[in-house]
């Protein structure tokens, strides 16, 4: 591999990615991924030690994303506008770069992802944004639409099976049911 170590561990990421939605997290080992590359296994094990370190990899930058909406809502008043502007932050970073990608696999592999730490780590996230969205309303119904509105947004990645529709038009859905959720969360502005 003659490529810069962070072009070789993109390149790592993106055919583990692709493997592990094409045949399960489970049933992909790190041998056909080194076989995918053109590589031998010493060479990806300079990279990533196993399985996990690879997905615990492309889950840090939507971590990372996570953290900084997070970080960011609660320097937000708990209006109806932030809680908007909040799952429009959240919608353009699910549908950026590889991140597609990446839903499909969280899609095909919860079982997997529930055991890893990556997996938990999300979760947390999860609720963390689902608090943001809702807080000001600490009534159970708004919980659950403030996380309902979080994977209205993921969730179109699987859920809409509309032959030939566009990440834009997946995406303007997405928001538009979670605009609706969102209404019902009480405005204390």
């Amino acid at each position: 591999m003659r490529e810069s170590t962070g072009g070789t561990r993109e390149r790592i990421q993106a055919v583990a990615l692709e493997l592990f939605t094409e045949q399960g997290y489970e049933k992909t080992s790190l041998r056909e991924i080194a076989e995918r590359l053109g590589v031998t296994k010493a060479a990806l094990y300079y990279h990533f030690k196993s399985k996990d370190e690879i997905v615990s990899s492309f889950v840090d930058d939507r971590l990372r994303r996570m953290d900084e909406l997070i970080e960011w809502a609660g320097t937000q008043p708990a209006t109806l506008a932030t809680r908007r502007e909040l799952i429009s932050r959240y919608a353009d970073a699910m549908f950026a770069g590889e991140l597609p990608r990446v839903m499909r696999f969280f899609e095909q592999n919860q079982t997997v992802l529930k055991s890893l730490a990556a997996g938990q780590q999300m979760r947390e996230r999860m609720m963390r944004l689902g608090h943001e969205l809702s807080r000001g309303d600490d009534s159970p119904a708004a919980q659950l639409r403030a996380v309902l509105t979080l994977f209205a947004v993921h969730s179109s990645w699987f859920a809409v099976r509309t032959p030939g529709i566009t990440d834009d038009e997946r995406k303007k859905i997405a928001l538009e049911v979670a605009d609706e959720l969102l209404a019902k969360i009480a405005d204390e502005s």
